[in-house]
């Protein structure tokens, strides 16, 4: 497998587990965040993970330094110029992601592939208008991305299949399970997914039953890995409530997709999971 220079923008939960699993597979990698501070925790991230697979034996301590010195944090998107791969996951907002893929335009040569790590958004939309088009595709991880095996592969309206037939086959290189998906709202997954949370919601709005009840008869009974709420609160309530609403705005308000108050006033809130301390469940305890 060829050795690429990967830039990831973006090291919050979903970039610093990108960039993790680029890092441990040989690939340079520039992990960009404006915010110093989450620089900082990805780095720690980074750290205790690599050391916890030293622990275990998976790695030898010199393996461990290795990786960690092949992610780069850096500030300055000018920084990512020379990169063969960019790779985007920063919030699901339509708006950042069309400035940051129309800046990765202009700063990266034309045959860099520029792939959004969106989990809903259109593909189509984010290349729309801007040059070599081809080469913008999505490639979805799950969370968390050094576990999950799928990555979903999304081809826009003007996306080449000889670049997406390339990150089918670089998503395999990093020992993933890739798929092809339509760019349709919610891709396969999200779309999936949406009646698991949302009738989950409905079950606990109409006070049928519990958060713990719901979640261990999905999980106990129904052979779950994880429940509704209990899955909210790692990817983030914040994150699944806007795919919610993504694909419910992208399917002309279809009813089955409408998002729930419940979540809307959590986010309200901040209460977004284990990233705030405090979701469904309380993580300060």
């Amino acid at each position: 497998m060829a050795a690429y220079q990967i830039g990831v923008i973006g090291a919050g939960t979903m970039g610093a587990g990108i960039a993790l699993v680029c890092g441990r597979k040989g690939h340079s990698v520039l992990l960009l965040d404006s915010n110093q501070a989450i620089l900082e925790k990805a780095q720690s991230y980074l750290l205790s993970t690599l050391a916890k697979d030293v622990e275990k034996g998976r790695i030898s301590e010199r393996e461990k330094e290795a990786v960690y010195q092949s992610v780069k944090p850096v500030q300055d998107i000018q920084q990512l110029a020379g990169c063969d791969i960019v790779i985007e996951a920063v919030s699901e907002r339509m708006d950042l992601k069309k400035s940051i893929f129309k800046s990765l335009t202009e700063i990266c040569r034309s045959d860099a592939l520029l792939l959004t790590n969106t989990s809903s958004l259109s593909i189509t939309e984010i290349a729309g208008g801007l040059d070599n088009p081809e080469r913008i595709l999505g490639m979805h991880f799950f969370n968390p991305a050094p576990v999950m095996p799928l990555v979903e592969v999304i081809r826009g309206k003007k996306s080449g299949a000889e670049q997406a037939e390339f990150v089918y086959q670089f998503a395999q290189d990093l020992g993933k399970v890739p798929v092809y998906a339509n760019d349709t709202p919610g891709f396969i997954v999200n779309r999936v997914a949406r009646p698991y949370y949302n009738e989950s919601l409905r079950i606990l709005g109409d006070r049928v039953a519990s958060v713990e009840q719901i979640d261990q008869i999905l999980t106990q009974a129904g052979g779950f890995k994880m429940g509704p709420f209990e899955l909210q609160d790692l990817i983030g309530i914040d994150v699944n409530f806007a795919v919610t609403e993504s694909v419910y705005e992208n399917f002309f308000h279809e009813g089955r997709f409408k998002p729930s108050r419940i979540q809307q006033r959590m986010v309200q809130a901040g209460t977004l999971g284990r990233k705030s301390g405090e979701g469904y469940y309380d993580y300060n305890k």
